[in-house]
């Protein structure tokens, strides 16, 4: 009886440990984890990164990470400049696709906010940093991603030689089965719906994509409304060498890829447009700064639709995806419609079917204001 007691004894200490242990593991596992991590993000060529804390969930294949922050290194100064920060980044297994055999991730981006920096000695680094955020998802979650979403994003570019900083913000977007991991049937079985505020301007944009195929396979289209264009006058002036004193910016546009085939239009429309002034903010502009100034303002004058108080075009993209090719003529063409004969709607037009090539004739387009509605694609 003694040598049962004991054994029992030595099980239920044994198995208290054990949990003791795993209980110990799990309180100290955040902090060796978030200890390894920036070990890791510090080692990097050219970047240096930090996370704030460690979250973690193992009963259902989850981790997060907070107040994580990804800069970059000044070759030359070895200064740090902002790329990349987020409130919060949430990692887990995709269960609905795990429950149908497919091993993949998803991912939740709280508050990021992505930055592009082109400096003064180094005018490749936009190049540089987009190549690098593949290498950083494969750092931080070795499974492939199939869903992919962000909450209250920003988007900036800055130019140092310039003075140029724009951004978007309230970025919210969602990427569905960018692997497959739940519909092989579909034709496009991947989906993207985003949107986003440009300077008081709304953008959307909503695509669906195949991206199991070798040739880049979608459709799509996308709208931006309501830019005000004052707002850019750091962007106008570094690379138009112009001022706006007021005006509105819109673009519209569909496109479709298939068998390295490409169709697809972009529609600009500019409303209200105003360059030429001579408010106080002007009178320091130089001879040839207000001459160029001018001549902008009669050009545009000229060709705008004076009821409408719009500019706008349209120009057509077609061909291969190596080599796409543009109609200019029919370009200018669409200008002298929209200022003389009809004004162009500030809409998507829903009338790209690579399957029926590329359509030629000019269109006024839908009345529809309606949110971004995509065409069902046929399987």
């Amino acid at each position: 009886m003694k040598t049962n007691a004991s054994r029992r004894r030595r099980t239920v200490v044994v198995l208290l440990s054990v949990i003791l242990a795993l209980v110990i593991i799990r309180l100290f596992l955040p902090y060796i984890v978030r200890s390894v991590a920036n070990k890791k993000l510090a080692s990097l060529d050219g970047y240096h990164g930090h996370v704030g804390d460690v979250r973690l969930s193992l009963w259902r294949g989850a981790y997060g990470i907070d107040d994580f922050i990804f800069s970059k290194k000044d070759s030359i100064t070895q200064d740090t400049t902002p790329f990349m920060r987020a409130s919060a980044i949430n990692f887990s297994l995709e269960w609905k696709s795990l429950l149908k055999g497919s091993v993949v991730a998803e991912v939740e981006a709280l508050k990021p906010e992505l930055r592009f920096t082109r400096e003064k000695v180094e005018p490749q680094t936009v190049v540089r940093d987009s190549a690098y955020l593949k290498k950083l998802a494969d750092l931080a979650m070795p499974l492939a991603i199939n869903r992919l979403s962000i909450a209250d994003g920003t988007l900036r570019y800055i130019d140092e030689s310039l003075g140029v900083d724009v951004q978007a913000d309230k970025i919210n977007a969602v990427a569905l089965n960018l692997k497959n991991g739940y519909d092989s049937t579909s034709a496009f079985p991947a989906g993207l719906q985003a949107s986003a505020m440009v300077y008081q301007g709304r953008f959307e944009v909503n695509a669906k994509v195949n991206p199991l195929k070798i040739d880049p396979t979608f459709r799509m289209n996308a709208r931006l409304e309501g830019v005000e264009l004052p707002q850019l006058n750091d962007f106008f002036n570094a690379y138009a060498h112009i001022d706006v004193n007021q005006g509105r910016f819109g673009l519209f546009a569909e496109a479709e890829a298939e068998s390295g085939k490409f169709d697809g239009y972009v529609k600009p429309v500019i409303k209200g447009l105003d360059v030429l002034s001579l408010k106080d903010q002007d009178r320091n502009d130089n001879f040839f700064r207000k001459a160029w100034e001018a001549i902008v303002g009669v050009v545009t004058e000229i060709f705008e639709n004076q009821p409408k108080e719009q500019v706008a075009t349209k120009i057509r993209l077609h061909g291969s995806l190596e080599n796409p090719s543009s109609n200019w003529l029919l370009a200018i063409g669409y200008i002298l419609r929209n200022a003389f004969i009809q004004a162009l709607q500030p809409s998507i037009d829903h009338e790209i079917n690579l399957q029926a090539g590329p359509a030629g004739q000019p269109s006024t387009g839908s009345n529809s204001t309606n949110a971004v509605a995509m065409r069902e694609p046929a399987d």
